[in-house]
């Protein structure tokens, strides 16, 4: 059975602090940053009157599913498109796990 949830914050460059903090608020115990590029739509940034800048900051969070809405909200009020951070926040389920200890990773089918 699938027990955690990959959740994926992407935020304007320097803001990783604002989607880690709401996100342990939340319960999660911690994430990975990735740095990137983004692209957009040069009319539409301008239409809305918001700046596009294309230095990015991806954090994945590995979550347990039971969590993944509470962690989802916490990073939206903290990171969100209304913050510094303008960030948006997804989430994909995720088959397997390894290399992480709790009680949600030892299921039968795994253990010696």
């Amino acid at each position: 059975m699938n027990n955690y949830e990959c959740i994926t914050c992407i935020v304007n460059h320097g803001y990783t602090d604002l989607v880690m903090e709401s996100a342990k608020k939340a319960g999660a115990t911690g994430g990975t940053v990735l740095s990137a590029r983004g692209t957009g739509n040069k009319e539409i940034s301008e239409f809305f009157g918001v700046k596009v800048t294309p230095e990015k900051d991806i954090v994945l969070i590995l979550v347990p599913k039971a969590i993944r809405d509470k962690v989802l909200t916490s990073v939206n009020e903290g990171a969100g498109m209304t913050t510094k951070g303008m960030g948006i926040a997804f989430s994909m389920p995720v088959s397997d796990v390894v290399g992480i200890s709790g009680p949600e990773t030892t299921s039968e089918e795994h253990k010696d």
